[in-house]
């Protein structure tokens, strides 16, 4: 399998983190994995590596012609079964080129992206996402739509029959804002932090490899009034997801990670793609929306802070609904769709 995927700082690192999951179920149905990139993003690239997985340079403009033209390449020097498309950047023209080079397509979407759908298999693992996104399709373009097609990669998987204690006061906070935080609204959340006045408060934050103002935010931890350290590129997010009572996060891929863990969270949007994903969570119980990161007041989300690290029962509700919507299968129920689906070539 050949997966093109970039990230960056501007980009975040959500495409080719979800891409690694599915790659990890294929590596662990016996196949092997190249991943075509176009953007530096050395941390990114090295966790590929370590994962026994193969790195090839696009060297292009991505989502131009001439980077389409080198993912074909790469897919047939590799005789892949199966090419793998994730990022925004991409169009309907370029699924309509992979088709016609006779390989065998997987797109990765998340709010009707493209204009008509070319691809074999059409991934959308969002909790809104409904066949009527994609009518403008291929006869044979099959779909695979919502949270039981949710792409979680192996370390969490360990924790599928670990049960969840809900405490009566929620205590431990771990934030996490995704890989890059080009907008730093995770300095706004340390300063929310900072008017919360729960006794014996304990916070995590989680930064990217790529996040451009870390200097920044060690030096706000180190003067926080609350305990609180920061990681970088942090190995063990299952035991960090495990360890905390509540989560601040974006509302990106983190979000079905969340809800897998069990962990009652409050959500914000980092990017305009995420605004449909709060929005339902919200709705359906699994998490609190808070608003669009850049625009949070800090009095207004530490309130809704407060609020929820002393309702037990709304954390408990969130913490069953986000299990029942993310059951730890959906990387293996993908790979086995692409098993049995016709191979092109």
């Amino acid at each position: 399998m050949v997966i093109r995927a970039d990230a960056s700082v501007a980009i975040g690192t959500g495409h080719v983190m979800r891409c690694l999951a599915l790659a990890q179920a294929w590596q662990d149905a016996g196949g092997a994995v190249t991943f075509a990139m176009a953007l530096d993003a050395p941390a990114i690239v090295k966790r590929l590596e370590a994962e026994g997985m193969h790195v090839a340079r696009i060297d292009a403009t991505p989502g131009s012609a001439d980077d389409i033209a080198q993912t074909i390449q790469c897919a047939k020097r590799a005789n892949a079964r199966w090419l793998v498309l994730d990022g925004y950047h991409f169009t309907a023209d370029h699924q309509r080129a992979i088709k016609q080079a006779n390989l065998s397509l997987l797109w990765l979407d998340d709010n009707d992206d493209a204009t008509h759908y070319y691809a074999d298999l059409v991934l959308n693992q969002n909790i809104h996402a409904k066949s009527n996104l994609y009518e403008h399709r291929e006869a044979d373009t099959q779909l695979l739509l919502g949270s039981r097609y949710v792409l979680l990669r192996r370390e969490f998987l360990k924790w599928q029959e670990w049960k969840r204690t809900i405490p009566d006061v929620a205590r431990r906070v771990l934030v996490t804002l995704g890989g890059s935080d080009a907008d730093n609204v995770t300095l706004k959340v340390i300063q929310v932090l900072q008017h919360v006045a729960s006794e014996n408060l304990e916070v995590v934050v989680v930064i990217g490899a790529n996040n451009p103002h870390a200097a920044e935010l060690h030096s706000a931890a180190r003067a926080s009034r609350v305990p609180m350290r920061v990681e970088t590129n942090a190995p063990n997010m299952p035991e960090l997801m495990a360890w905390a009572d509540v989560a601040i996060a974006g509302a990106g891929s983190t979000c079905w990670e969340l809800a897998f863990m069990g962990l009652p969270s409050i959500v914000m949007v980092l990017a305009e793609n995420q605004k449909y994903i709060a929005e339902y969570l919200d709705a359906q119980g699994a998490a609190v929306y808070l608003g669009i990161g850049q625009s949070i007041g800090v009095p207004e989300a530490s309130q809704s802070l407060v609020k929820l690290l002393i309702d037990s029962e709304r954390r408990i509700t969130i913490s069953r609904t986000g299990k029942m919507l993310v059951d730890g299968r959906g990387s293996a129920r993908v790979v086995e769709k692409m098993m049995v689906a016709p191979v092109i070539g």
